[in-house]
């Protein structure tokens, strides 16, 4: 018999909510129904780790038996015919992050189209978060000591807010227009030391339509990601501006003859200085501002709201790779639950507070 509570009614109209958007992720990627036809799709995988990820339990077994616990309940809510064991379960946990990366964009579009979120103004972040067991310093990784319990997946990096972090980092772009939802529209998991300057290329290729201004931090500072979403691939303009503080470059170079290369770098430093007037404009600057109002709160939000803001919950880059995307996913959901019930702001705690009744 299907769970009458407060609770289960809640978690229920979630995975309704959910289930459009992990079939559509599945249908617009084929890449997730190469090889082997599953006997559980790609789609329902994802809802399981998703119920995971919102009764907070982090590890894989205790996720699995909770599942199977409920796993009546969940048949009913979805018509899945078919339930994963242990084993397939944990097999398929590891490979999840490239469909809810799909996921996670796919609910960004139809936020859009719902008119909960407004890319206007689109801000790209990273955030890092510790990894599990102790820390792994460089002064070991020379020596090829490795102390027990560490991750050997997870590395160091470095942002202004955290200082020096072993672990991994999320990067989310969310929409962050005045007067409209914090809503993040894509999302990516990598280790601690990955580069903004290759993890953010893709995003930025990806931007929906309607997206006029991008703004992130300084760790972003590249004439590749800024002429991505400047210029089409004809060098046209696209009439989006890239908000991004410079870092220092050394520019020193041996006087040679002129060539396409000099050309090409004039070009991109003439570039370069457009976007440092804009920025430096007081229209920039405002719209730069939204940085800290928006995605750095975000950040918070989503750590607290699942216990990101201690430890990661598991050991393994891919295993943090589908857990973190299955949280932003679940924030997704959360705020657009919040905003069909009348809420249009992004307080969502009250949802997952009622799940757990």
């Amino acid at each position: 018999m299907e769970k009458t509570s407060k609770g289960g009614k809640c978690l229920k109209a979630l995975v309704k909510l959910a289930l459009p958007s992990f079939k559509q992720a599945e249908s617009e990627n084929p890449q997730f129904g190469r090889g082997r036809k599953l006997t559980i799709p790609e789609w329902f995988m994802a809802v399981l780790i998703m119920i995971a990820v919102l009764e907070k339990k982090k590890g894989k077994l205790a996720q699995f038996r909770y599942l199977s616990h409920r796993r009546h309940e969940i048949a009913a809510w979805t018509g899945a015919k078919c339930f994963p064991s242990l084993a397939s379960y944990c097999r398929r946990y590891v490979k999840a992050h490239k469909f809810y990366r799909a996921a996670v964009r796919v609910q960004g579009e139809q936020a859009i189209a719902e008119g909960i979120a407004n890319p206007e103004v689109i801000v790209v972040d990273k955030s890092l978060v510790d990894a599990r067991g102790p820390e792994w310093h460089k002064t070991q990784q020379r020596a090829g000591k490795i102390p027990a319990g560490v991750d050997v997946d997870a590395t160091w990096g470095f942002s202004e807010y955290h200082d020096w972090v072993f672990g991994y980092s999320y990067e989310v772009a969310v929409a962050a227009t005045p007067g409209s939802v914090v809503f993040p529209l894509m999302a990516s998991v990598d280790v601690a030391s990955a580069s903004e300057a290759t993890t953010a290329m893709e995003k930025l290729q990806q931007l929906p339509a309607g997206v006029v201004y991008v703004a992130a931090d300084a760790g972003y500072d590249s004439n590749r990601l800024g002429e991505a979403v400047e210029y089409d691939a004809d060098g046209n303009k696209t009439g989006r501006h890239f908000l991004c503080p410079e870092n220092p470059r050394n520019n020193a170079r041996k006087k040679t003859k002129p060539c396409h290369a000099d050309k090409s770098r004039a070009e991109s430093r003439r570039r370069r200085a457009e976007r440092h007037k804009y920025r430096m404009s007081a229209k920039g600057k405002r719209i730069y501002a939204r940085r800290s109002k928006t995605v750095e709160p975000f950040n918070h939000w989503l750590k607290s709201l699942f216990e990101l803001d201690g430890k990661v919950w598991h050991r393994g880059l891919d295993n943090n790779r589908t857990q973190m995307l299955a949280a932003v996913f679940a924030y997704q959901l959360l705020v657009r639950y919040n905003h069909k019930h009348g809420s249009e702001n992004g307080q969502v705690r009250w949802i997952l507070e009622a799940i757990q009744l």
